[in-house]
């Protein structure tokens, strides 16, 4: 397998408009940004545990509610139950939901979907503040781009 240069993340374009797919996953889904870069890391660990999940919330802003909110809106769900016995704890993993979002955030990135401009498939473009009409000329943008 070859390994990827430094070079080769700049060609493909990776990162210029994450801000607004990330502005658009978190509006559309009741995220916040750090929510949904966790759950990113949470991904690419695969199976994890609570203790995983404190380590990826170090560079994050502290919020002792995030664990049962992703839990409660069933983000991260239980692969296996402790038992007491032999399973000392739970083990995690992201739901299909997470993992179908993160799949659509991957797919924008790289050109192969568009972000959704109907106001029934994307709150934004209702646009109900400033900060929504502003975004909705940056997706406009971000789908006109096709080199990204």
């Amino acid at each position: 397998m070859k390994r990827l240069s430094a070079g080769d993340l700049k060609n493909l374009n990776l990162l210029k408009h994450y801000r607004i797919i990330r502005k658009w996953a978190c509006k559309n889904n009741g995220l916040t940004d750090a929510e949904l870069e966790l759950l990113i890391y949470l991904d690419c660990i695969d199976m994890f545990t609570i203790d995983d999940f404190k380590m990826g919330t170090y560079s994050y802003s502290w919020n002792n509610r995030r664990w049962n909110k992703l839990i409660q809106n069933n983000w991260i769900v239980v692969w296996r139950h402790r038992n007491r016995t032999t399973q000392k704890y739970n083990i995690y993993k992201i739901s299909f939901k997470g993992k179908q979002l993160i799949q659509r955030i991957y797919r924008i990135m790289l050109g192969e979907d568009d972000i959704p401009t109907s106001e029934r498939r994307n709150n934004i473009m209702k646009g109900n503040t400033y900060m929504d009409k502003v975004l909705q000329t940056s997706i406009y943008n971000v789908n006109k781009d096709k080199n990204r």
